[in-house]
Parts: C-alpha cells; structure tokens; sequence
C-alpha cells in the first residue's frame, strides 16, 4: 500500500477536471439552449409531445447516476468518466440522422447518461483526492461546469443566426465540443490510474464486485444524515427547476422587454458561478449545517418576495438574493454527504444526491406549472416554492441538532 500513497494531488488534475467539466457541460447545454424546442418544432413535433422531447434527457438522470456512482466505487473512476466521455462524443452527431419527433426523444434520452453519470462520479474524484477541501474544491468545479452552462445559449443562438437556423450545422459544434471532453477526460487519470486501481482491489480483496456495488447502496439508503441532505438536494432544485422556468415569465408579464428579461434571468447563474467556490470554502472551514439552513431560509425569502416586486432592480435583487442561497446549500450538501459516508462509498452517496437532484428538478416545473394553472397565479407559485423551502429547513433543522 505504500505505493498508493505516494502521489499527490495536484492543481494540474483539478484544472483539467474543471475542464472536462466545462466542455461537458458546454456541449450538453448547447444541444438543448436554445436549439432544442426550434428543431423539435421543425420537425412538426406535436404540442403534447414537446413536454416528452425536453424531458428526455432528465430521466436518465433519475434512473443511473445512483448505479453509476456506486460502480465507480468498484470498478474504479476513470472507467465510469471514459464511458461518459463515449457518450458526451458520441451523442450530438446521432441529432444529424434524426428527422422524426421519437427519434429525437430517443437522441435526448441517449445524451442525458453523459451527464448522469459524469456529475456524480467527478465529484467523487474530487473528494478521494482533496478531503480536507473538498467543500471549495466541488463548488470551484460546480462554477467551471456553470460557466459552460451559461455560455451556451450565447453561442448556441450566435451559430444559429450565423448559419441561417442550420441545426445540424450546430449539432457538429455541440459534437466538436463534446469530442474535446471526451479526448480531455482520457488524460485526466494519466498519473494515478495504476496506483489507484491497485488501491482499490487490495481494499475490495475477498468481495464480489456485486457485493460491493449492492451493498454500498444498502449502506447510502440506511444512513439517516445522507438521506437528510439528499431531500434537501432534492427541495433546493425543485425549486431551482420551477424559478428558472417562471422568473423570466413573470419578469416579461411585469413589462420588461426581452433584453431586460435576460439580464434579470442571466444575473442568477453569475452570481452562483462567482459565489459557490467562496461558499464552499465557507463550509470546509465553519462546517456545512448552518451554511445549509441559511441558504435555505435566504432562498425561501427570495421566493416568497418576488410576486410583491415588479421592477428591474427588484427583480435583479431578488435573482441574485435567491442564486446566493441556491450557492450556500449545493456548496454544502455534496461535502456533507461524503463526510457522513467515507471515501468508499463516495461515488454512491454522490450518485444518490445526483438522483434526488435531477428528481427536484424534473418534478419543480411540472407541479408549479399545475398550481400556476390555477387562480393562485404567479403569487401562489412563487410563494409555495418559497414556502417549500421553509417547510424543509425546519425540517433538516430538527434532524440535525444531534450529531448522525
């Protein structure tokens, strides 16, 4: 074991993840931002099914980035992040061969495995290798993958207008930067791969690999504190899905014009890109509970206020308010879910996180869609995520008090 030791983490491996990341993230958001619903209505996708075209990519989310996470703990990261490279390549050029409405919900559902299972397992590469800060080190990565996010659209709707709306002509781009992760992702475990396959057999020595893989999930599941901060995980993105999707509606029903709008909506991704690595850092040094329960209650806040606010600093103030309480709990809660469970099964504890994510962010736009469909309005949807938020940080208050 004493070879398995030897090496150290490096700034060189991070830089490089955080890269990865940000091509990734990049080529994904831009086959979707703002591409998709144009290409699904030229293809004369039904109204009833463009719900199913934009949520196809989410569901493998839901279904594989628990499995995912929990096989990197048996068979190792870099196999897990080669094969989510395969798909992040491989995915955008399959948009060139579509020309039905189901072939292009099948393309989406194949795309969303490269993020499914990329998220989880990097993150629990950051943890294995910087402990002591991994709180700064996943929030310093979270804001490479949201610079890609954000980026997108931008350049999505600039290759657009420069082609005349050649879809497939973007696609390329989408592959181009998808290929570039997937060649960057290749290099990323050149320095450790042996030592950290070795590491892993010798502590995996006498167990089945399914034993392993099975047990580890038993294990995440039956662990009260890493339950407790996925339902967190889950109500912070159900109400980040369902404001993302309602801000710039309510902006524009409060007549601002769409340059307005975007800077409105743009202000929120800025503000969690610059703030969750401080955040983080915030968390390694003074412990994750009460930066949780503080952007809990300051996000709530933002929610609750912003059907009383119509102008554009208000409505600025309120997107940034809610980005920084968004930044305090996802810069917390991948660092508290990794303390509760060790590094062993740290690829499944971020996996079943990564689930319960992409459930609160599937599940917030459809229910707040259903209560905006009623007399409640926007003041009832805002409100009722704010309130959701309060209701669950009494809640992680309580079940936290003593230690798990």
């Amino acid at each position: 074991m004493g070879n398995s030791t030897s090496w150290k983490p490096t700034n060189s491996f991070f830089l490089l993840l955080c890269t990865v990341g940000l091509f990734a993230i990049l080529s994904s958001t831009m086959s979707k931002n703002p591409v998709l619903s144009l290409f699904a209505k030229s293809l004369g996708t039904p109204d009833p099914w463009m719900g199913f075209v934009a949520a196809a990519s989410t569901i493998p989310g839901i279904l594989v980035s628990l499995p995912a996470g929990a096989l990197s703990d048996v068979i190792g990261r870099r196999k897990m992040m080669i094969f989510s490279g395969v798909v992040f390549a491989s995915a955008p050029f399959l948009y060139l061969f579509v020309t039905l409405p189901w072939q292009l919900i099948l393309a989406r559902f194949y795309h969303g495995f490269a993020t499914a299972i990329f998220v989880p397992v990097a993150n629990a590469a950051i943890v294995e290798r910087f402990p002591k800060k991994k709180g700064e080190r996943i929030s310093v990565f979270s804001s490479a993958t949201m610079v890609g996010r954000s980026v997108a659209p931008f350049l999505g709707g600039y290759i657009l207008f420069v082609t005349g709306s050649n879809f497939h002509e973007l696609y390329v781009w989408v592959g181009v930067a998808g290929v570039t992760a997937f060649l960057l992702a290749l290099a990323l475990y050149g320095e450790k791969t042996k030592q950290d396959e070795i590491a892993r057999l010798e502590k995996r020595s006498g167990i089945k690999w399914y034993s392993g893989f099975f047990g580890s999930w038993k294990g995440v599941v039956r662990n009260r504190g890493v339950l407790v901060a996925s339902v967190v995980e889950l109500a912070t993105y159900y109400s980040f899905g369902a404001f993302e999707y309602f801000l710039a509606l309510y902006a524009k029903s409060a007549g601002l014009n769409d340059f307005f709008v975007g800077i409105v909506m743009g202000s929120q991704p800025v503000t969690i890109v610059i703030s969750k690595p401080f955040m983080g850092r915030l968390s390694d040094r003074f412990g994750r509970r009460t930066p949780i329960l503080a952007g809990l209650l300051l996000a709530s806040v933002a929610l609750i206020a912003t059907p009383f606010v119509s102008h554009f600093i208000e409505l600025i103030a309120v997107s940034v308010t809610y980005g920084l309480g968004f930044s305090l709990v996802t810069s917390s809660t991948p660092a508290l879910v990794s303390d509760l469970v060790g590094e062993e099964m740290s690829g499944t504890a971020m996996g079943f996180l990564s689930t319960m994510m992409d459930v609160g962010q599937t599940s917030g736009p459809i229910i707040t869609g259903l209560i905006f469909a009623t007399a409640a309005g926007f003041s009832g949807s805002f409100i009722s995520l704010g309130l959701i938020l309060l209701v669950f940080s009494g809640f992680f208050f309580a079940l936290t008090r003593t230690k798990t």
